[in-house]
């Protein structure tokens, strides 16, 4: 099973100690885009401090995310899975698996960057700030850029199982499982249940919930129709929309009756 993680906005602080080193990240098949981004990033930020807040969408009250971009080479670089914060991770809790549970989640969760294209929770990067929706100046839109590297890299990452659709749309339009890897795919939506609205915050924290659900009773299903069963199984209601036609993800709709 492969989990496709959005990242979260905010970020824990860098640890001291070791840099990044990009040749020990996962998916070495993005290592260029990898290089091209963080290298465009750092001279952006390295520079003119006000049009890399505009480039980055960054309210002056962000402004210290631009120094921290500027220093992405020499800043200390943890686990991913410590880096990424917000409601997501919050009730993911990866900290608070057990050893099988963590061991899981090293090897079936991949988390989609706009500066690294994607890593492994158990990647060591720095803190930083750039969304999938930045364009940088010698580069332009980065879902665009990621596009071909992950067209080879993905469907190799994916193997010959379930694929476990979390991510938000911009980071969506990073990589669409085409052909035979579509057709295991599950992507999920949550659901306040009266209303049949997506809830935000509700959203993200019922996803994060699903996800150590799966990971702490050591459930990896094979196919979409496999994940609706465990998900039932593990007290979710679920509602299915299947492919219309053969290689198209299938649909899976979490509903919640409860905002918290």
């Amino acid at each position: 099973m492969l989990v496709l993680l959005p990242p979260s906005e905010g970020k824990a602080p860098s640890a001291g100690g070791t840099p990044l080193k990009l040749e020990g990240l996962s998916l070495p098949a993005l290592t260029g885009a990898r290089e091209a981004v963080l290298g465009e990033l750092v001279e952006l930020c390295a520079g003119d401090e006000d049009k890399a807040r505009e480039v980055l969408g960054l309210s002056e009250g962000l402004r210290g995310e631009v120094a921290k971009n500027a220093e992405l080479l020499t800043a200390g670089a943890r686990p991913a899975g410590q880096i990424y914060t917000g409601v997501l991770y919050d009730a993911l809790d990866l900290a608070t698996l057990d050893a099988a549970a963590k061991r899981r989640a090293a090897r079936s969760l991949l988390v989609f960057s706009g500066l690294w294209g994607a890593v492994r929770v158990t990647d060591r990067i720095p803190s930083y700030r750039c969304s999938m929706g930045v364009k940088l100046p010698g580069i332009g839109a980065l879902g665009t850029h990621w596009r071909t590297p992950m067209a080879s890299a993905l469907p190799e990452a994916a193997g010959d199982g379930l694929v476990l659709d979390l991510r938000s749309s911009a980071y969506a339009a990073a990589w669409k499982p085409k052909g035979e890897v579509a057709g295991r795919t599950a992507t999920v939506r949550v659901l306040h249940a009266p209303t049949r609205k997506v809830v935000s915050h509700f959203n993200k924290a019922t996803k994060g919930r699903i996800v150590r659900s799966l990971l702490s009773a050591g459930i990896a299903p094979k196919g979409p129709a496999e994940l609706v069963e465990a998900l039932r199984d593990l007290g979710y209601v679920v509602e299915v929309e299947p492919p219309a036609k053969a290689g198209a993800a299938w649909t899976l709709d979490v509903l919640v009756d409860e905002i918290h």
